[in-house]
Parts: C-alpha cells; sequence; structure tokens
C-alpha cells in the first residue's frame, strides 16, 4: 500500500463523478440544435381545482369485523401460529374473510380467521383452505408446496379461538374449499 498525493487523489475522484451522458444537463448547459424551446408558464396556485361528485354504490363493511376476529383469535395467525405486535401495539395479522363480502359473506366472526399477510395472500388466491376439521390443506397447483407446508404452524392444524361460537363455520369454510381452493 502506498499513500496517494492530493493532485493524484483529486485527478481519480474527478475521473469517478464525471458525467460523460448526463441525463438532466445542467442550466446554462448547451442545447442540441433539436431541443424545443418553450416560455415558462406561471404556476397557476391560486386556481380552484375542478371537483368532480361521484355516487358510488358499495357493500358497507362492518368496522367491527377485524376487531372482533383478532379478539377471539388472540390476534393470533390461525395459520402459522405467530403473534406479532408492532411497536405501536398494532397486530400484524388481518382479518380473512372465508366467504368474501363480495361474494355474499357476512361480516360475523364464524366467517373470518385472523391471518398473517402471506397466509392471508394464500388463502384470498386458494393456495391454502381449511377442512372441517381445522387440518390445513395445500392445493397440488401450488408452485412451492413444501415452503408453504414450512410456514403452517407444526401441528397442521389452524389455530381456533376458544369458544366455539366464535370458530369458522362449516358452512363458510365448504364455501371456500368448493369456490376458492385450486385441487
Amino acid at each position: 500500500m502506498r499513500g496517494l498525493s492530493a493532485s493524484d487523489f483529486t485527478r481519480i475522484v474527478d475521473q469517478g463523478l464525471a458525467e460523460s451522458n448526463q441525463l438532466l444537463p445542467r442550466v446554462g448547459a448547451s442545447e442540441a440544435p433539436s431541443a424545443v424551446r418553450e416560455e415558462r408558464t406561471p404556476f397557476g396556485f391560486d386556481k380552484t381545482p375542478e371537483r368532480v361528485s361521484r355516487l358510488v354504490s358499495r357493500v358497507v363493511r362492518d368496522r367491527v369485523f377485524r376487531r372482533i376476529v383478532l379478539r377471539a383469535y388472540d390476534e393470533r395467525c390461525a395459520v402459522t401460529g405467530l403473534k406479532l405486535i408492532n411497536g405501536g401495539g398494532r397486530a400484524e395479522v388481518e382479518a380473512a374473510h372465508i366467504r368474501p363480502v363480495e361474494a355474499g359473506g357476512p361480516d360475523i366472526v364464524s366467517n373470518g380467521l385472523a391471518l398473517s399477510g402471506t397466509a392471508h395472500w394464500m388463502f384470498d388466491r386458494g393456495l391454502i383452505s381449511m377442512a372441517d376439521d381445522a387440518s390445513i390443506l395445500v392445493s397440488r397447483q401450488a408452485n412451492d408446496p413444501d415452503s408453504i407446508r414450512s410456514v403452517i404452524n407444526p401441528s397442521g392444524r389452524a389455530i381456533l379461538p376458544g369458544r366455539p361460537g366464535d370458530r369458522p363455520h362449516p358452512h363458510f369454510l365448504r364455501w371456500h374449499r368448493e369456490h376458492c381452493f385450486k385441487l
């Protein structure tokens, strides 16, 4: 190893920082003859923006659904078993509908599961489902079923609420297997 003189150091830095192909030329740089020259227009900050009124028709979602589902599952993912709470006290799990509202599913705890983001994504896409006995089903069409099985809790069964009335209703589970799950 040898030391560098100040002039050698400056030359190396200048070579490294040289811009041979400027994406945005600096102000005052010469412009190509084909460049378009336009006058600057003043910024219109005092103009009133156009307002558009829209009438939307959609199903009103029950805001309490997330709270009751997460409370029933003790903020724990039914599939992975993870219970992650962020620094602000918010649970990582989401309240997933077994039969979606768009398909006529109600916002009730027996139509809900507490699922982590990845498990929710797989459930909604039919890569996983649940049998009536709470065993977790993995689709044969999944491109990496072994990886899916590795995130499922070791029992291979969903972790369900203690109260029987809070557990997934077999009617909704059957609907999910018949309409979403990819055999």
